[in-house]
């Protein structure tokens, strides 16, 4: 014990000794040798347990220029040691307020490299405890930056955010409220890190509305893009019953209103702006550029038109519009509700505003990112199909084929045209507009590929699936010695423009999707690694990075599309064969 308590005099002794021999000395006379011995007899005084003493000398005054310049030596076993004591140990707080003391007292940049190499020396669990530790020193280091603020605070940002990005982030319930490795807190921690420099940015807008200070603002953009990107890309955002402040919902509020505040919101949303981009000779960063920011703009969009983040302070004119649109399908809604079902005659469409309210409803239906007001006007559009008299409901159903120009609106179009012919099936008096040869010309628009064999089967699914139930349904109810609805008259005309090209698109789309697996398999075998990352592409267009394991996921699928197509076309072959050789056989 004695010979500890030596030991112990003896550091804090050269400490003074040192501190003694620089009080002395003007500052410009400081040598690199008293910066190594400050460095190690402080070291010593932390590493024994007598951080209180080394307190002693730092807030003494007339230590004042020493600790300016050769305070930020001290960083690296100061993080240690506070890491090292528990948190209700008095030790651990001295060392809390060493690092206080020496984010007031250091020379800025010095100690601003001395953090920020912390900072990226951390990994694996103690990033995020380090991230939380330094951020309020670093905060209070870049205020008190004269020059390159805007650089060092993206700096510091960057490094924050990388030094993150390895890290899991929390899905399930239970995760979040664990938060093992403390992503939750940390995340939320850094985003209040940035408000000064935010708040910085806005009150310098305020000034002048020719704001040319580009480059903090800049920082604070990438800073957001990056959030978006990690972790909000990947985390669960939906609320959770039993977590009352959902972390990153929280932090994703924060996002957007930083985005808001510096003025970046509505660019990024609507113009797709995301700020200066880097100038890479290497095209494959130039890539991974342009991917990140995709998806960090999806990201958004998803966080705006789905999870509705942001509308509070989201611009008057989109609140207005959405209101507006609203509003308009409210009030259309109510009149149709009015009127009785098929009481609406089709000379009504002869007015052009009577043709351009469909077509207005399918666009709602289609583009609107607003997804309750998509499902409401598919709703109306229903509602004011119901309205019209057998003939309206006709003239409709052949325009809305021809000007929708979207698989899963035909696809709906083509059920509706099913159901009117079962009521003119199955009524007493016969529709002339369902049967007969006006359905023939119906039949035309609904019976045929787009482009032939060359028609991307996958995109138009919805289209062909309804396409060959509703010729499913008329083989089944029609007999051919009544032809009601002129099916089998049309039937050679089918087969060459809908069954032959079907069957031939299927086998294309089949080989070359069966060949994409295969493909996929081997590479995976050569790399020994399901997750290596790589792309794919379909429909013309090249998809986000995936995945080996998930880009054979969506190729299966393609392939069970197709599959359920097959069987259904087959089914369908199969009973008009039967049909067929029924007759056959009763005029033989």
């Amino acid at each position: 014990m004695p010979e500890e308590h030596s030991q112990t005099i003896m550091a804090v002794d050269e400490l003074q000794a040192i501190i003694q021999r620089c009080q002395i000395l003007e500052e410009a006379d400081f040598k690199g040798e008293d910066f190594n011995l400050f460095q190690v007899a402080g070291q010593k005084c932390l590493e024994d347990g007598y951080a209180a003493q080394l307190l002693e000398v730092i807030q003494n005054e007339k230590n004042k220029v020493i600790i300016k310049n050769m305070g930020w030596n001290l960083i690296s076993p100061l993080v240690r040691c506070i890491f090292m004591y528990k948190q209700e140990d008095d030790k651990r707080e001295h060392c809390l307020k060493i690092l206080d003391q020496l984010a007031q007292l250091c020379n800025p940049k010095e100690l601003f490299l001395g953090l920020l190499e912390q900072i990226e020396q951390t990994s694996g669990e103690q990033v995020c405890q380090t991230v939380m530790l330094l951020l309020q020193p670093l905060q209070t280091v870049l205020l008190k930056l004269q020059t390159k603020k805007a650089y060092s605070v993206g700096l510091s940002l960057a490094m924050i955010m990388n030094q993150l990005t390895p890290l899991p982030v929390p899905y399930t319930k239970q995760q979040i409220q664990e938060d093992k490795l403390g992503l939750c807190q940390c995340c939320n921690a850094v985003v209040d890190f940035a408000k000064p420099f935010v708040n910085e940015v806005v009150k310098n807008m305020e000034k002048s509305s020719e704001y040319n200070d580009m480059e903090l603002k800049e920082e604070l953009l990438k800073f957001c893009m990056k959030s978006l990107k990690y972790p909000l890309l990947t985390a669960q955002l939906e609320q959770l019953e039993g977590i009352e402040e959902h972390p990153f919902r929280h932090f994703a509020t924060e996002i957007i209103d930083i985005l808001w505040d510096i003025r970046e919101l509505i660019p990024l949303v609507f113009l797709h702006r995301k700020g200066k981009s880097p100038h890479w000779e290497n095209q494959e960063f130039a890539d991974i550029e342009q991917k990140n920011s995709a998806d960090s703009l999806a990201c958004l969009s998803y966080l705006m038109f789905v999870q509705h983040f942001g509308m509070d302070c989201f611009p008057v004119v989109f609140r207005t519009e959405e209101s507006m649109l609203s509003k308009g399908l409210d009030l259309f809604e109510s009149c149709l509700l009015r009127m009785e079902d098929n009481s609406l005659l089709h000379q009504y469409l002869e007015f052009r505003d009577f043709i351009n309210v469909p077509q207005d409803l399918v666009k709602v239906l289609t583009l609107c990112p607003i997804e309750h007001l998509r499902k409401k006007s598919l709703n109306i559009l229903q509602l004011f199909i119901d309205k019209f008299d057998a003939e309206g409901k006709y003239t409709l159903f052949r325009c809305l084929l021809k000007t929708s120009n979207h698989a899963g609106v035909e696809g709906y179009i083509i059920k509706n045209i099913k159901d009117q012919i079962h009521l003119s099936l199955t009524k007493d008096y016969d529709n002339i507009w369902f049967t007969g040869h006006h359905l023939i010309s119906l039949l035309d628009l609904v019976l045929l590929l787009p482009e032939g064999a060359e028609t991307d089967l996958l995109q138009n699914s919805d289209r062909i699936m309804a396409s060959l139930n509703l010729l499913r349904y008329l083989v089944i109810k029609d007999c051919e010695s009544d032809n009601q609805t002129g099916v089998w008259t049309m039937l050679a005309k089918i087969e060459q423009n809908f069954l032959k090209p079907l069957h031939v698109g299927l086998n294309m789309s089949k080989a070359h999707y069966e060949a994409e697996i295969k493909n996929k398999k081997e590479k995976r075998r050569e790399a020994h690694s399901s997750n290596m990352v790589c792309s794919v592409t379909v429909s013309g267009e090249k998809m986000p990075a995936m995945t080996t394991e998930m880009q054979l996921q969506v190729l299966h699928s393609a392939l069970f599309t197709f599959d359920l197509i097959e069987s259904v076309l087959a089914r369908v072959e199969e009973l008009i064969e039967v049909k067929i050789k029924a007759v056959m056989d009763e005029n033989s």
